[in-house]
């Protein structure tokens, strides 16, 4: 069997190889795509195993390995990678040699990848998020342009008579040829914005598990569809407290001596789901009892910010719930309610 530490980089790759039927160690660099491609092919038919660095920019090399040659290829966590390195020294050479070695020792820090698909469809998530904030940043160029010619009307603005009366504003030309652009850019974002929205339904609706969030108040087909796909099996999380550090939303801590001390949160995880559960805890707690009452105790009790992600950690956890179990909505108040009437619904 071969086994391969890479160091990968966008343009090359650093390779350690190991040999166990020789015992013999290889290095070489390799550059994107063609000479990286023509010494992984060389090796196909062989038992190979290659580790590297969870990171960007290499979707081209996954494919390429397990998908058109069979080898097995492992991802690491990056942090603890790096962690595991006691020399100060670090070059690219190095970073290869390391990871053969965490591969041999079997104490490489393996970590769970979703499927080429899974990825494909967040970038639908992703692609319909960036859109939404492009629409959000032309609507706020237009209020402003209104608010230059004295017209404040907030929301209404976006109605059919404050469109009307925004066009009519008496600007200068260039101004004006502005506001002429952003109007156009702004109906072609929310065309663009009702068909992804309409793709978003469609591949929530063929998930069974995403059907189920969506059950619970305040969880749409965005927010449904992009925890299924970002928590991946829920299995993988032995309780709730977990799925909150996985996504960011728990304190950060420095403890020493006994003492105490916790900061703000830790926003590890991905930032595009921690802020789509913030957005829908703040609808959850307007239609559930138990959400509503934690978030106005902890509101007064702290502030509404703190209040909002707190709402937002125990949502997360009720849908990691809802997943593990297959539990709707209602299961998950029924099931709580058995163990204890007074509980909140956010689990342990």
């Amino acid at each position: 069997m071969l086994i391969i530490g890479c160091d990968f980089h966008p343009g090359f790759q650093q390779v350690a190889i190991f040999d166990n039927r020789t015992g013999e160690i290889q290095e070489k660099r390799l550059q994107h795509r063609a000479e990286a491609e023509q010494f992984y092919r060389s090796l196909a038919g062989q038992e190979v195993r290659v580790g590297m660095e969870a990171c960007g920019h290499y979707p081209w090399f996954e494919r390429l390995l397990q998908e058109e040659l069979g080898i097995e290829l492992w991802f690491g966590d990056a942090a603890r990678v790096r962690a595991a390195v006691v020399r100060r020294q670090k070059t690219d050479r190095r970073d290869a040699e390391h990871l053969l070695d965490l591969l041999r020792q079997d104490r490489f820090p393996r970590i769970w990848v979703p499927s080429l698909e899974v990825r494909d469809v967040r970038q639908l998530l992703m692609h319909r998020h960036k859109q939404v904030q492009a629409r959000t940043r032309t609507k706020n160029q237009l209020q402003a342009m209104a608010l230059s010619c004295g017209v404040q009307k907030k929301y209404k603005l976006w109605t059919k008579a404050g469109r009307a009366e925004l066009e009519q504003l008496a600007l200068l030309p260039y101004a004006a040829e502005r506001r002429k652009r952003l109007l156009e850019a702004l109906d072609g974002l929310e065309v663009e914005i009702v068909e992804l929205d309409r793709r978003v339904q469609e591949e929530a609706r063929q998930r069974p598990e995403a059907v189920r969030l969506m059950t619970h108040p305040g969880v749409g087909p965005v927010t449904a569809l992009a925890m299924v796909l970002t928590l991946g099996p829920a299995e993988r999380f032995p309780s709730g407290k977990q799925v909150g550090s996985y996504f960011g939303l728990i304190p950060s801590e420095d403890s020493s001596g006994g003492k105490q001390r916790l900061g703000k949160i830790s926003k590890q995880g991905s930032s595009f789901l921690r802020f789509l559960l913030v957005e829908a805890g703040q609808t959850a707690a307007r239609y559930d009892p138990q959400l509503k009452r934690f978030y106005r105790r902890l509101a007064v009790r702290k502030n509404r910010s703190v209040a909002k992600v707190a709402v937002a950690r125990k949502l997360a956890t009720r849908l990691y719930l809802m997943l593990r179990e297959d539990w709707t909505y209602a299961q998950l108040c029924q099931a709580v309610m058995q163990v204890s009437p007074s509980h909140s619904v956010a689990g342990e």
